[in-house]
């Protein structure tokens, strides 16, 4: 895991550096959006979806008191028991207080970018409770001791080669070849005992359905519904922005999530559990309990980063960012990396402690691009630069740097005359066409070259060129 004592410079510093971890990423995100394009122009509705998309989630974000009070009342019906919880701490009570009381010895538990948010898989440790991940990327960093480094692909970070070495060593038998299907055969011998022996089951839930009072889960390996329907208690935790109206709805925004996600069109398993099993019902757990978690999120209904509360975690944005790409998500040292992650890391850590998130951006806007439910990314990243500055977080360095620029700014002949000696001043550090290192600009140059200016500042050519158009329409006149 990620030395808490580094920031993130330091840690995508580290990043820059493992090219191992370039394959990796290049491997599963290249992959990722070739998929879904393909997926995008084979579904010619796609927009008219997304419009869809975000007016379920505008219209929930905007009456989300009356869907949790209708989901509440629908899932307590169908036989379920609703635990509220206003931040990580109280939802790790909650749910190592069920563990607890059922003297669950081994918890099963399916990926869930929740349960990392609230701290879960330290809380059941601390409580002396066996915790298995079953999703199998989830099961690569649980032997391998890290933290999710993407929300879809938790271990895409790790390259098939390491994986092997890691089954090699924690596997019993270990797998007798290094293959994908091998792996796959290997983790399923190792997991299927723990799915039979579980006491309780923990999942996520992508959808809440106020007007049943169901939870939907959504995976390509059935380790849902392994994971929450042997055990004796099944409990979800989700988040309050998860609710939707109705299935219809919910429907309506998984053509959103799993084209976006994955380039498919369904995923494997699509489930709904609705309340505990039932008499005559062939399986299903004794008690379902659904843990509703807030850590924030109220507090963003009345801020400017109130349309974050859209996002259905497809990892679209991560996927074509040019810095994660770069970097990975370990790098952004928070449960969500990516875009969507350095605007909600600072809501659940605090800004002081993550400013240097939003400042990564290259505000080049491709993450709102492919957003399915058209959440404005780069502006909230503004956003949080804007609240930065407005609360003095900024290095006095980077103030007076942009005091200066500022004044030149509002002295047109200062900043020409600026920008005419940097320009030739720049020349003088080129090589071949290209700077490769520059004094006070270590932190660009470190990893990239710039192309060598031309000598002349952009106005500057824009006025050659201009008077070069004029001396040729005038002859064409004379002509």
């Amino acid at each position: 895991m990620n030395a808490p004592q580094q920031g993130f410079k330091e840690r995508a510093d580290a990043a820059l550096k493992n090219a191992v971890l370039k394959i990796a990423i290049d491997r599963t995100t290249g992959n990722a959006e070739r998929k879904r394009a393909v997926a995008i122009a084979a579904f010619p509705e796609f927009q008219a979806a997304r419009a869809r998309g975000r007016a379920i989630k505008d219209h929930v974000i905007a009456h989300l008191d009356h869907y949790l009070e209708m989901f509440e009342r629908n899932a307590t019906a169908a036989g379920a028991t609703v635990h509220w919880a206003s931040d990580d701490a109280e939802a790790r009570a909650i749910i190592t207080r069920i563990c607890l009381e059922a003297d669950a010895k081994l918890v099963t538990r399916a990926k869930s970018m929740l349960g990392e948010e609230i701290g879960l898989p330290h809380a059941l440790a601390d409580a002396g409770i066996e915790r298995v991940e079953t999703d199998l990327a989830e099961h690569i960093i649980q032997l391998a001791g890290e933290r999710p480094s993407h929300i879809v692909w938790p271990a895409m970070h790790r390259t098939r080669e390491q994986v092997a070495i890691l089954f090699k060593e924690a596997h019993h038998p270990p797998p007798a070849a290094d293959d994908p299907a091998t792996m796959v055969q290997s983790a399923r011998r190792e997991l299927r005992a723990k799915f039979l022996g579980a006491d309780v089951g923990i999942s996520g839930a992508n959808f809440l359905v106020a007007d049943t009072g169901a939870t939907c889960t959504v995976t390509n390996e059935g380790n849902a519904e392994l994971t929450t329907t042997p055990p004796r208690i099944h409990i979800v935790t989700a988040g309050i922005e998860k609710l939707v109206p109705s299935t219809a709805h919910a429907f309506a925004l998984l053509r959103l999530l799993v084209r976006s996600a994955t380039g498919g069109e369904m995923t494997q398993y699509t489930t709904f559990h609705c309340g505990p099993k039932r008499p005559g019902d062939a399986d299903g757990p004794e008690e379902m309990h659904i843990v509703l978690v807030d850590n924030g999120r109220t507090r963003m209904l009345a801020d400017e980063f109130r349309p974050m509360l859209r996002c259905i975690r497809c990892g679209a944005c991560m996927n074509h960012c040019v810095v994660y790409r770069q970097i990975g998500g370990h790098a952004y040292g928070g449960t969500y990396p990516g875009p969507m992650g350095a605007v909600l890391t600072p809501v659940l850590d605090g800004l002081a402690q993550s400013r240097d998130l939003p400042h990564a951006c290259t505000m080049n806007g491709r993450c709102a691009e492919v957003c399915p439910v058209e959440i404005p990314l780069p502006t909230l990243l503004r956003a949080w630069r804007t609240r930065s500055w407005r609360e003095r977080l900024e290095p006095r360095s980077v103030r007076a740097a942009l005091g200066l620029w500022a004044m030149a700014a509002r002295r047109p002949w200062l900043y020409l005359l600026g920008s005419r000696i940097g320009v030739r001043a720049l020349r003088l550090f080129g090589r071949r066409g290209w700077i490769g290192s520059l004094p006070l600009a270590g932190g660009w140059t470190a990893y990239r070259d710039m192309p060598r200016p031309s000598g002349r500042t952009f106005m500057e050519q824009y006025r050659a060129g201009q008077a070069g158009r004029a001396g040729q329409t005038g002859r064409e006149t004379r002509k």
